[in-house]
C-alpha cells in the first residue's frame, strides 16, 4: 500500500515540474521580447543616420565611423556593430520562440540565448497554470519520472534479490552430495523381507 502512496507522491511531483514548463517558456519569450524592444530603441538614432546618409546600409555606417579620424566616432563604430549585432540575434531568437509549443519547449532546452535563459531562471517565479499545454506537459512529465524512478527501483529490487538468491544458494549443500532415498512403505518393507 505504501507503495502505491509512493507512486502517486512521484507522479504528482512530476506533474508540478512538467506544469511549470510552459510557464518557464513563456517568461523566457517575454524577455526576449523586452530585450528586442529596450535594443531597438537604443540603435533607433543610428538607424536614422544610417537611412538617411546610407540609404539604411548599417555596415556602410559603421565603416564611416572607423573611416574617422575622430576616436570618439572610431569607439561609437563598436557600439553601432554591437547593438546592430544584438538586434539580430535578438531578432532570430524571437523567430524561434513564435513557433509551436513544442519547437519553443525544446529551442529553450537544445539552444537558447544563455544570457536571457540565466536572466529567467533566476527571476521565474513558479505558477500552475490551468492552459491546456500546461496539463500535456505536467501530466506527460509525471508519467515520465514515475516510470522511469519505477523502473529503476524495480531494476534495483531485482538486482539485489538476484544477488542474495545466489548467496543463498552457494550456503546449501548442492543435491549431488546427498544420496536421495527413496521412500519405502512398511507394508512393502515386510512383504519383501517374507519374501
Amino acid at each position: 500500500m505504501l507503495r502505491h502512496y509512493l507512486r502517486l507522491v512521484i507522479f504528482t511531483v512530476g506533474l508540478l515540474l512538467g506544469v511549470q514548463a510552459p510557464g518557464f517558456v513563456d517568461q523566457y519569450a517575454k524577455r526576449v521580447s523586452a530585450h528586442y524592444i529596450e535594443v531597438k530603441h537604443n540603435f533607433a538614432g543610428f538607424q536614422q543616420a544610417a537611412d538617411q546618409y546610407f540609404n539604411g546600409d548599417v555596415a556602410a555606417l559603421v565603416a564611416h565611423h572607423l573611416a574617422s579620424p575622430d576616436p570618439v566616432f572610431k569607439g561609437e563604430a563598436k557600439t553601432i556593430g554591437a547593438l546592430f549585432a544584438r538586434i539580430k540575434t535578438l531578432a532570430a531568437e524571437l523567430d524561434a520562440m513564435s513557433g509551436s509549443s513544442i519547437s519553443r519547449l525544446i529551442h529553450v532546452v537544445v539552444n537558447p540565448n544563455r544570457d536571457i535563459l540565466k536572466e529567467t531562471s533566476d527571476a521565474y517565479s513558479y505558477t500552475v497554470p490551468l492552459s491546456p499545454d500546461a496539463i500535456v506537459y505536467g501530466v506527460s512529465v509525471g508519467l515520465v519520472v514515475a516510470l522511469v524512478i519505477e523502473l529503476v527501483l524495480a531494476g534495483l529490487l531485482d538486482l539485489i534479490w538476484r544477488r542474495r538468491w545466489r548467496a543463498m544458494s552457494s550456503r546449501k549443500p548442492s543435491a549431488a552430495r546427498e544420496p536421495r532415498r527413496e521412500p519405502v512403505i512398511s507394508g512393502e518393507a515386510k512383504r519383501d523381507r517374507h519374501m
